[in-house]
């Protein structure tokens, strides 16, 4: 049973956020950094999934894989027999199994829908997806992957936090009334139309998963992409900018959990 949400993100990517202008999805043309001095930072950050995904394993789960947009994502299941690709748009699925046949399974519909065997997977990630799911079903969902993945393997989950530097900056500039520049693009009247649920729940919220599963969290990317690009040139200096970002992201993980915009949580089941 699809919810308000979820048919928000159903309508989105069933419609528009697919579709290409030349190699760009609306999907990549919103919501990510494509400039050229950004690209290094931007693949390091991906692959930074692959850290905690096991060396080898037979079944690999994918949940809202969309289309496997960027080639660090095809990497994931490289050493798995089988990636199921689970996503609520059609569209999505048939290109993931353009780029990778029948080394894919790919089930559409929603998640909580799906049946799995519990103790099937030897990873599942999902990536930018549980924030898009109704905040009172975010837990059952978490749940179901760890429940479905085996004993001591990983659940990775790309999530978002509510409470950066960058949000608490803007809310000082409201409260003390300055216009100032807002990190936020605007939206067209497009895409207000379409416009994806978003709850994100605070970091301590993970804690609740400790019966189940050892909880870690890591950075994964400092910033959003709108962000991203008021902030860092797109030149040398923004490059090196950003190489320097990747190496404290590394250095000080902790910090950059707190303050920053993208944490990676990694359930590993109990």
């Amino acid at each position: 049973m699809i919810d308000d949400a979820e048919n928000k993100v159903s309508k989105f990517y069933n419609t528009v956020g697919w579709e290409k202008e030349g190699e760009i999805s609306e999907d990549a043309r919103r919501w990510e950094d494509l400039r050229k001095h950004a690209a290094d930072y931007i693949s390091k950050c991906r692959l930074r999934v692959l850290r905690h995904i096991p060396e080898q394993g037979e079944n690999i789960l994918d949940m809202a894989s969309g289309p496997i947009q960027y080639r660090e994502y095809l990497v994931y299941s490289q050493n798995f027999k089988k990636r199921y690709c689970v996503d609520l748009s059609l569209r999505a699925l048939e290109q993931a199994r353009a780029k990778i046949g029948e080394h894919g399974v790919f089930l559409h519909g929603s998640f909580f829908d799906l049946a799995f065997e519990e103790n099937f997977f030897d990873c599942a990630i999902s990536l930018h997806t549980i924030y898009h799911m109704d905040k009172d079903k975010q837990e059952a969902a978490v749940r179901k992957l760890v429940a479905i993945t085996k004993v001591e393997k990983p659940v990775i989950i790309v999530y978002n936090n509510p409470q950066t530097l960058i949000s608490g900056l803007e809310g000082l500039f409201r409260w003390i009334g300055k216009t100032g520049r807002s990190l936020k693009r605007t939206p067209s009247a497009k895409e207000a139309e379409s416009t994806l649920y978003i709850y994100t729940h605070p970091l301590e919220w993970w804690n609740r998963f400790k019966d189940i599963a050892d909880v870690k969290i890591f950075p994964w990317r400092s910033f959003g992409s709108n962000t991203q690009k008021k902030l860092i040139p797109n030149n040398t200096i923004g490059e090196k900018a950003l190489a320097i970002l990747f190496n404290l992201e590394n250095k000080f993980p902790g910090f950059f959990v707190r303050y920053f915009q993208y944490p990676m949580v990694v359930l590993t089941k109990k």
